[in-house]
């Protein structure tokens, strides 16, 4: 199993069909389960999909369309079900918070696990780590344009170093010295800068219901997996507008212009029961890597360049 990948959970939109759920996705990063826009059905899509509640330690609602949140009470009380030791951040937008405390409480049991509400105001910014990050990453939320208040999130992995053999000897680095030079930056005269390049961070991005906006493209900027909604074609760019929605087209060039590694285009329709319209629209404007999603469906982040 990939220590970063996402699990696709659900990638229908308002209404689901025979073969796709209500949305849902998990990204697995090194131990640490952001479970994104629990549909309904998530429950069950878990079970299918091999993901335990002891996965997940955030949970991120972009916005409060029911596509989007009704199978929150059910992944709530699974979290109490099975005792979750930890506390699970929820993070989602503040103006949604009746809807919150509703599916929160939406029914009778037993409380055992520990939520933390943390509410999303004004643009968004960096949110709170959660104290259990295995490498360090901060977890960014970005206003969208919907017809309800909707954000976005993309997960950022601070740069590091990349040692580099041939300049380790010819500095005549060697054995233990080598993590002294990591850990303290410093060997005698050499620096870690004189035998290392910068080795860039990953990127993930989450992007769902919204027209195309300033937050779109600040959130898929550099990202090595870009998760975006495609709901439309460009035959229905009026209806992407008009109910703040994006086609497949338009999440290419974002994609594009943004250099993204992995587009992973979802949230479809159910009026297009064939989707290869979709990818050959996104072909046209990214030479990338596209990846259809389908419900069940485990896609790596892509490996370091």
């Amino acid at each position: 199993m990939s220590a970063r990948e996402l699990v696709v959970l659900g990638t229908a939109s308002q209404v689901p069909t025979r073969h796709r759920n209500h949305n849902g996705y998990l990204l697995r990063w090194d131990g640490e389960g952001l479970l994104f826009d629990p549909g309904e059905g998530t429950q069950r899509q878990m079970l299918h999909a091999g993901v335990s509640s002891h996965d997940i330690t955030r949970i991120c609602v972009t916005h409060f369309h029911g596509d989007h949140c009704l199978g929150l009470p059910g992944v709530i009380q699974r979290i109490n079900l099975d005792k979750v030791p930890y506390p699970v951040a929820v993070h989602y937008p503040a103006s949604g918070e009746a809807f919150f405390e509703r599916l929160r409480h939406a029914s009778a049991f037993y409380e055992t696990a520990e939520l933390r509400p943390e509410p999303l105001t004004g643009e968004g910014g960096a949110l709170k780590p959660t104290g259990r990050e295995r490498t360090p990453f901060t977890l960014e939320a970005a206003r969208l344009s919907h017809p309800v208040d909707s954000y976005g999130y993309r997960l950022v992995e601070p740069d590091g170093r990349r040692l580099l053999p041939q300049k380790l000897r010819a500095h005549g680095i060697s054995g233990p010295d080598v993590g002294r030079l990591q850990r303290e930056g410093r060997v005698g005269d050499v620096t870690l800068g004189d035998v290392s390049e910068t080795r860039r961070g990953q990127r993930a991005a989450f992007i769902m219901d919204t027209r195309l906006c300033e937050g779109v493209h600040a959130l898929a900027e550099g990202a090595d997996l870009l998760v975006i909604e495609a709901t439309f074609r460009d035959a229905d760019e009026h209806l992407a507008e008009e109910h703040g929605h994006l086609t497949a087209a338009q999440a290419a060039r974002v994609a594009a212009q943004a250099g993204v590694r992995t587009l992973v285009l979802t949230h479809f329709s159910q009026r297009y029961p064939d989707l290869e319209g979709h990818l050959d629209e996104a072909r046209r404007h990214f030479d990338g890597e596209i990846v259809v999603a389908a419900d069940l469906m485990r896609i790596p982040v892509p490996g370091r360049v």
